[in-house]
């Protein structure tokens, strides 16, 4: 199954690598990816943005609301203890950002993809999903703060 084919995960993970380390001064590693069925928690903002083009699907940016600003606060440069429509507005960027240079990978290796405007979503969210198997990796930085990213592709 092309969802669970390291060629079709692996471009998202170096580009969101390279963004968070540019835009926010954070060095992440990766988690163990697993299979995840697709529910959050309350205190969770989600970045969805499809993926249309040789590849359909979608990349779920999972961030719980501590990690949200504090990833905000490194993009902004000013400290945010509560989401708001300017970190909110930053985050969704960081979505666009990240999945822009995948797409930008993917066409180096003659993959043609776009990618949708983010959709920003909070608290307690559960989906279904036909299209793949969806596979969630955890980037983590400072020894415990966590972003998910689910992804679900296929060719």
């Amino acid at each position: 199954m092309a969802g669970l084919n390291a060629e079709y995960i692996n471009p998202f993970l170096i580009a969101a690598t390279k963004i968070l380390k540019d835009m926010c001064m954070v060095e992440t590693k990766m988690g163990k990816p697993y299979i995840k069925e697709l529910d959050f928690k309350d205190d969770t903002l989600i970045i969805i943005i499809g993926v249309t083009g040789e590849m359909k699907g979608q990349v779920m940016m999972a961030l719980p609301n501590q990690v949200a600003c504090d990833i905000a606060t490194k993009m902004i440069m000013m400290p945010i203890t509560q989401l708001d429509d300017l970190s909110i507005s930053a985050l969704s960027e960081l979505g666009n950002m990240i999945l822009g240079n995948a797409a930008t990978i993917f066409s180096t290796k003659g993959i043609g993809i776009d990618i949708t405007p983010p959709t920003i979503i909070m608290g307690n969210m559960s989906f279904s999903n036909t299209l793949s198997t969806n596979i969630c990796i955890p980037l983590i930085y400072d020894n415990n703060k966590s972003i998910e990213f689910n992804i679900t592709i296929k060719e």
